[in-house]
C-alpha cells in the first residue's frame, strides 16, 4: 500500500483508454490519488464508424426520466470506464473512486506537474484505425459549450 497523500498525473494525451483505465484502477486500489488530465485526447482503438454505431445503441437503452444516464463528456465518459473496472460497488471501490479525478484540458493549477506516462497504453503500438475520445463525444451529442 502507497501513502494516502500521495498524487499521480496521467495525461491522457495519446493513450489507449482501455489499458490506461486499467492501469489507474490499480493504482486506485492501492490507495493512491490519481488525476487524469486532457481526457478528451484519449484513444479508442477501432474503425470509426462502427464504434460510433456501437456507442448510439448503447445510449438508446433505458428510460430517459429514470435512467441509466450515459455521458456524452468525455471527461465524464472517461471517469465511468475507470469505474467500471473497480469494485465500485463494495466499500474498497467506492473509497478508491473517490480518489478519481478527471479533466479535460490542463487546469491552471496541474500545469508544472510530472505527469506519468503508461508505455502499455502508447497509442502509437496500434497498428489499425483510432480516433481520440472528444471525436466520439461529439458524434453521440456532446456540446462542448456544457
Amino acid at each position: 500500500m502507497s501513502t494516502k497523500s500521495q498524487v499521480t498525473y496521467v495525461n491522457a494525451d495519446g493513450l489507449i483508454v482501455g489499458r490506461m483505465s486499467s492501469k489507474i484502477a490499480k493504482r486506485l486500489l492501492d490507495g493512491e490519488h490519481v488525476t487524469i488530465l486532457n481526457a478528451e485526447k484519449a484513444i479508442y482503438s477501432g474503425k470509426r464508424k462502427s464504434k460510433i454505431a456501437e456507442a448510439h445503441l448503447f445510449l438508446e437503452v433505458g428510460a430517459p426520466e429514470r435512467g441509466p444516464f450515459h455521458y456524452r463528456r468525455p471527461d465524464r465518459m472517461l471517469k465511468k470506464t475507470v469505474r467500471g473496472m473497480l469494485p465500485y460497488r463494495q466499500p474498497k471501490g467506492k473509497t478508491a473512486f473517490k480518489r478519481l479525478k478527471v479533466f479535460m484540458g490542463v487546469p491552471l493549477e496541474f500545469k508544472d506537474q510530472q505527469t506519468v506516462q503508461f508505455d502499455e497504453a502508447q497509442a502509437s503500438k496500434l497498428k489499425g484505425p483510432s480516433f481520440t475520445l472528444a471525436e466520439l463525444a461529439k458524434e453521440i451529442g456532446w456540446n462542448q459549450g456544457e
